[in-house]
C-alpha cells in the first residue's frame, strides 16, 4: 500500500524530480488537459472530484510516510490545481501553457486564502486546498488573458 500511496502522491514519480518538483509535477496536467478537454462537463467534473478525494487521501498518507505534511515529493495537489485552471476550456497549446504559468505563479505566491490553507492546515486537505485556490485564481487570470489575446 505504501508504494501505491507514494505513486499517486508523486504523480507517478514526477515528485522525485531533482529540482522544482512542483513545477515538474504540474506538467502531468498538460496531457490530461489534452485528454479531458473533449469530455462533457459532467464527466470532467466527476473525474476531477474523484481525483480531488484521491489527492486528499494520498497527500495525507504520504505526509505521514515522509513525516512532513507538505513534503516536496507530494505533487498530486499540483495536478488537481492545474485541472481547476483549465477546467471546461477547449484544448489549445496556448491555454495549456498560459494555464501552466498562471497556475505556477499563483501556487508560488499563494494569495489569501490559499496561504491560510498552506499555513494553518498541516494535513492532506491543506496540502491540496491551497492548490485548488491557486487554480481558481489562475483560472480567472487565464480566461482574462485568453479574452485579451483573442
Amino acid at each position: 500500500m505504501r508504494k501505491l500511496i507514494l505513486f499517486f502522491a508523486s504523480n507517478a514519480g514526477l515528485g522525485y524530480a531533482p529540482f522544482a518538483s512542483g513545477t515538474v509535477g504540474t506538467l502531468a496536467g498538460i496531457p490530461l488537459f489534452f485528454l479531458m478537454a473533449t469530455w462533457p462537463w459532467w464527466l470532467f467534473t466527476i473525474t476531477w472530484i474523484a481525483l480531488l478525494f484521491l489527492s486528499f487521501w494520498a497527500a495525507e498518507e504520504a505526509g505521514k510516510i515522509y513525516q512532513v505534511a507538505d513534503d516536496g515529493r507530494i505533487v498530486i495537489d499540483e495536478l488537481v490545481g492545474y485541472l481547476v485552471t483549465i477546467a471546461f476550456l477547449p484544448w489549445s497549446w496556448t491555454a495549456a501553457i498560459l494555464g501552466f504559468f498562471w497556475f505556477r505563479l499563483f501556487d508560488i505566491i499563494k494569495p489569501p486564502p490559499a496561504n491560510w490553507f498552506d499555513q494553518k492546515m498541516k494535513n492532506g486537505y491543506g496540502v491540496v486546498l491551497d492548490d485548488v485556490m491557486a487554480g481558481i485564481y489562475a483560472a480567472i487570470a487565464l480566461r482574462l488573458t485568453l479574452w485579451l489575446i483573442a
